[in-house]
C-alpha cells in the first residue's frame, strides 16, 4: 500500500515537473516568436479609426516622410482598420522591391481598384493571368516599336502637331496642359490603336479628360476613406464621378475594340489590340478573354499619357521657372544639334539637357507613394517580421528626395546628374518609375517621349512667365492627386525663330 502511494506522488511529481517544463518551454518559445516577429512600429493607432486622425489625407506621402524621420525606413501606420507598412527612403524601397522582388510584387487591390478593372488587365492584378498579360503586352509592344526607331519617328511626327498647337497662341498666355496630354495619348494610341488622332477628336478629349479627373480623385481624400470603408461609396460624389468616368471610357474603348474587330486580318497585324484579337483565336490560354483585353487597353492608355503629359508640363514650367537653366539647354541645343529635329542618338551629346529632364523628374515625384504593393508571403525585412497579405507603401517621395542620396533633395539642381566633367551620371536612387518586377512597363517609351519632346520644343520656343508676372511667381505647389500635378497655371511660348 505504501509502495503505492510511493509510486503515485513519485508519478505526480514527475508530471508536475514535466508540466512546469512544458510550460516554461512554451514562454521561452512563445518570447523567442515576439522577438523573432518583431513588427515594424508606428504611431499609437485608435480602434477602428487607426491613425487616420493623426494623418493628413491631402498630401499623405510628406506626412509618411515626415513619420520616417521618427520610427526609421520601415514602419507601421493604420488607416483605420487597415494595416500598412511604409517603406521609407532609397535603401528601403530598393531592398524590398528589387532584392526582396517576390516577396513584396503583389499588388494590393483597393476597392476603387478594383472597383475600376475587377481584377483584369495589367495594373491591378495578380497571379498567373497578371504574369501573362504583363508579358504580353511587354513582348506586343516592343514588336510594334516601343522605344525602338519606329517610335521615335512616330514622336517626332507628333511634336510636330504639338509644335503647330503651340504656335496658335503666338505667344501669347495659354495652358499647356490639354495640348500636352493628347500628344502623349497618340503615342501610346498608335501602339493601342495603330492610329492617332486629332487633337479635336470628341473621342480622344473624352478619354483624356476622364483619365485625368479619374487619376486625380482616385487620390482625393474622400476616395482613401472610401477605400477604408467601401459601404460609403454611393454617398460620395467622386466616387460616383470616378464610376461614371470609368463606364465612359469602357464604352468608348469597346466600341474602338469593335472597329478594329471589324477589320481585323489575321496576316496583317496593326497594333496591339489586333495582337490580342488574333490570340483569342487560339483559346488554348484561358487568360485572353473580352475582360483582360479591355482593362489591359484601358490601363496601358491612362498610364501612357498621365505621367508622360504630367512630367512634360512640370520641365516646361520649370524652364519657365529657372530661366538660365532654359538658356543653357538652349545653348546646349543650338551647339550641338542646330536647327535640324532632334534625334535619340543625340542624348549622349546633350548632358546637361538630359540633366535637366531627369532632374524635372526627381523633383516634380509624379507617384509618390507609388502603387501600393502587398507582400505574397510571409517576410522578415530589416529585422522587422510583415505578414503575408500586408500592404505595402513603396515611398517613391522619400527615395527622390532622400537627403543621404541627393545632395540638395528639395531644390532643383540639374548638377545631380552631371560630373565635375560636366558629363552625365547615372543616379541609382533616380527611381521615379518604382523598380522591381512591377516597375513601369513602359519606362523606355517614356524616357523617348520625354526627351524628344522636351528637346523639340524648346529648339523652337522659350518659355516665360505671362506678362506681369515674375519667374519668383510661378507656383510649383503641386495640384494633388494620385499623381502630382503642376497646379493650373498660363505659360507663354514664344517663337525663337
Amino acid at each position: 500500500m505504501l509502495e503505492d502511494l510511493l509510486q503515485c506522488s513519485t508519478s505526480a511529481s514527475l508530471l508536475g515537473v514535466m508540466l512546469l517544463l512544458l510550460l516554461f518551454h512554451l514562454f521561452q518559445s512563445s518570447f523567442s516568436s515576439r522577438e523573432q516577429n518583431r513588427e515594424p512600429p508606428g504611431p499609437r493607432a485608435f480602434p477602428l479609426l487607426g491613425n487616420l486622425l493623426q494623418l493628413d489625407l491631402k498630401r499623405l506621402d510628406k506626412v509618411l516622410f515626415d513619420l520616417s524621420k521618427k520610427y526609421g525606413p520601415v514602419f507601421t501606420v493604420y488607416l483605420g482598420p487597415q494595416k500598412v507598412v511604409v517603406l521609407a527612403g532609397y535603401r528601403a524601397v530598393k531592398q524590398a522591391l528589387v532584392s526582396h522582388a517576390v516577396e513584396f510584387g503583389n499588388r494590393e487591390i483597393t476597392p476603387v481598384f478594383h472597383d475600376f478593372n475587377q481584377g483584369h488587365g495589367i495594373l491591378f492584378s495578380n497571379g498567373d493571368s497578371w504574369r501573362e498579360m504583363r508579358r504580353f503586352a511587354l513582348t506586343t509592344l516592343k514588336d510594334f516599336g516601343m522605344g525602338r526607331r519606329i517610335s521615335e519617328g512616330r514622336i517626332t511626327e507628333e511634336c510636330q502637331y504639338l509644335i503647330e498647337e503651340f504656335e496658335q497662341h503666338k505667344g501669347k498666355p495659354f495652358s499647356n496642359a490639354q495640348a500636352i496630354h493628347y500628344a502623349a495619348s497618340n503615342i501610346i494610341s498608335t501602339l493601342m490603336f495603330g492610329k492617332r488622332f486629332d487633337y479635336d477628336d470628341p473621342v480622344l478629349r473624352a478619354m483624356v479628360e476622364a483619365d485625368k479627373e479619374t487619376i486625380h480623385l482616385t487620390g482625393s481624400a474622400s476616395i482613401m476613406i472610401y477605400n477604408v470603408f467601401p459601404w460609403l461609396g454611393p454617398f460620395l460624389k467622386n466616387w460616383r464621378i470616378l464610376m461614371k468616368n470609368v463606364e465612359n471610357n469602357k464604352s468608348n474603348i469597346r466600341r474602338i475594340i469593335a472597329d478594329l474587330k471589324g477589320t481585323l486580318n489575321p496576316d496583317m497585324c496593326r497594333c496591339f489590340v489586333d495582337a490580342f484579337l488574333i490570340r483569342q483565336q487560339h483559346p488554348e490560354n484561358s487568360h485572353y478573354h473580352d475582360d483582360n483585353m479591355l482593362y489591359s487597353v484601358i490601363n496601358l492608355f491612362a498610364a501612357g499619357t498621365d505621367t508622360t503629359g504630367h512630367s512634360l508640363q512640370w520641365c516646361l514650367l520649370f524652364m519657365a521657372k529657372y530661366p538660365h537653366i532654359q538658356e543653357q539647354v538652349q545653348e546646349e541645343l543650338s551647339r550641338v544639334v542646330g536647327s535640324r529635329q532632334v534625334r535619340m542618338e543625340d542624348r549622349k551629346k546633350l548632358p546637361f539637357t538630359d540633366a535637366v529632364i531627369h532632374e524635372s523628374q526627381r523633383l516634380a515625384n509624379i507617384v509618390p507613394m507609388a502603387l501600393p504593393h502587398t507582400t505574397s508571403q510571409d517576410v522578415t525585412f530589416q529585422g522587422y517580421f510583415i505578414r503575408k497579405g500586408t500592404t505595402v507603401f513603396p515611398l517613391l517621395t522619400s527615395v527622390l528626395h532622400d537627403e543621404s542620396e541627393w545632395e540638395s533633395p528639395h531644390t532643383f539642381n540639374p548638377a545631380h546628374f552631371l560630373n565635375e566633367e560636366g558629363k552625365f551620371i547615372r543616379r541609382d536612387a533616380f527611381m521615379p518609375f518604382s523598380a522591381g518586377r512591377r516597375a513601369c512597363l513602359g519606362e523606355g517609351l517614356a524616357r523617348m517621349e520625354l526627351f524628344l519632346f522636351f528637346t523639340s520644343l524648346l529648339q523652337r520656343f522659350r518659355f516665360t512667365a505671362p506678362p506681369g508676372v515674375s519667374e519668383d511667381e510661378l507656383d510649383l505647389t503641386p495640384l494633388v492627386g494620385f499623381t502630382l500635378s503642376p497646379s493650373p497655371q498660363e505659360l507663354c511660348a514664344v517663337s525663337r525663330q
